[in-house]
């Protein structure tokens, strides 16, 4: 086989195994698209107006949903300790401990798909009508495309204000945190899927990283310094330094609660 022959075949079997690569994973795929649009939507809220403060988080308006997503109000209010948490605040697990209360509610947390053929989409049309005059079976037109792309968007919204225990004075408010996640599946003449989007790790083809591309996160952390988000691994103090530091600070309060008069001061029994 000529050497140009042989190119000419591994490049037909190559375009043929990568016609048949087909998603399998809408369902894990929406549930990152929904965590994902909650981390950055907490991540707009800034605490550092209570850092320092007891605080209270009041989660009444946040009411889990039934369903199938695993989402849900459980990881909203986790995510909300945890930003409360490395912003500084004192998080208090009743009222009346707190100095602050803030209350929090869910605007949106949702997604929606496309889904956009460039060609002949897969069709039954014609042989239900075929059936209603003839009684010999027609085959459904396949699909005849020459692109395809499946988009899936998440969007969510969160609102916190806070607000002085005892007098009910308002202190704060961080108005409305919107944002979106997005993940696109691309094929074109069979090969695919290409995936794109804000919960991927630059761009994949067919489950294999393409090194050519950066996604937005990565593009976003390059240009650093940014803020700490959620989404980043970092470690605050050691356990065993606060342990010893809590340690250190007990032992100097108790130092200080034992007064020791001085010689003249000493009163002396009559």
């Amino acid at each position: 086989m000529r050497p140009d022959t042989r190119q000419s075949f591994l490049l037909t079997l190559l375009l043929i195994v990568a016609g048949c690569g087909t998603t399998q994973m809408r369902t894990g795929t929406e549930q990152l698209l929904l965590s994902d649009s909650v981390d950055r939507t907490v991540d707009q809220l800034d605490f550092a107006v209570l850092a320092g403060r007891k605080v209270f988080l009041d989660t009444t308006y946040i009411q889990p949903v039934k369903g199938v997503l695993f989402v849900n109000s459980g990881y909203i209010v986790s995510a909300l300790r945890h930003k409360l948490t490395t912003s500084g605040c004192l998080i208090r697990e009743s009222k009346s401990e707190a100095d602050y209360v803030l209350e929090a509610r869910v605007g949106a947390l949702g997604t929606d798909s496309l889904e956009v053929t460039y060609g002949l989409p897969a069709s039954t049309a014609i042989s239900k009508a075929a059936s209603v005059v003839s009684s010999l079976p027609v085959p459904a037109i396949p699909e005849i495309s020459i692109g395809k792309r499946n988009s899936a968007l998440s969007t969510s919204k969160i609102v916190v204000f806070a607000y002085h225990r005892e007098t009910g004075m308002p202190v704060w408010q961080s108005g409305s945190a919107i944002s979106k996640s997005d993940a696109k599946d691309t094929w074109v003449m069979g090969a695919g899927p290409l995936q794109r989007g804000s919960i991927y790790d630059g761009v994949r083809f067919a489950d294999l990283k393409v090194p050519l591309f950066k996604s937005r996160r990565q593009r976003s952390l390059d240009a650093r310094p940014t803020p700490l988000t959620i989404a980043d691994s970092h470690q605050f103090t050691h356990p065993a330094v606060l342990e010893q530091q809590l340690a250190n600070a007990t032992a100097e309060a108790e130092q200080v609660q034992k007064v020791v008069p001085a010689s003249h001061e000493e009163v002396k029994e009559e």
